[in-house]
């Protein structure tokens, strides 16, 4: 595995729906988990936010079937989910882990840097997106 030198920030969209859910949730989270809540509002701040229709399906989004791939060349299939809804037997993964937080607003073939909990520099390049099921 090659080392990842530089840090990667594609540009992102997010709807206006998800926007205002996940801007509130990261606020709430910054005394329960800084990093990763810190990591998401910067992410939120530097997205484009577009109206809810106008959302491309190939855009990761909550609710969103991701397949992305590892710097080490590992795929994984994950559906972006609330803490609350987060399954990891489920492939459901939380926003709030640095993960969920370095997928949401990319699209298919972006990739991105993200610190794992470890603190080491990770790449991750989105392989597919499935939109998600309409409840």
């Amino acid at each position: 595995m090659t080392e990842i030198r530089r840090d990667l920030s594609p540009a992102i969209v997010i709807s206006k729906a998800d926007h205002t859910k996940l801007y509130e949730l990261a606020l709430a989270g910054l005394d329960r988990m800084p990093d990763v809540a810190e990591r998401l509002l910067t992410e939120l701040d530097r997205a484009r936010v577009v109206e809810d229709k106008k959302i491309s399906a190939e855009v990761a989004q909550m609710g969103s079937r991701v397949t992305y791939q590892t710097n080490s060349g590992q795929e994984q299939t994950v559906t972006l989910a609330y803490p609350a809804d987060a399954d990891i037997e489920q492939g459901k993964i939380s926003v709030m882990t640095p993960v969920g937080a370095a997928l949401i607003g990319l699209k298919t073939g972006q990739a991105i840097t993200w610190h794992d909990r470890s603190g080491k520099r990770q790449l991750l390049t989105v392989v597919a997106v499935l939109a998600p099921q309409p409840a």
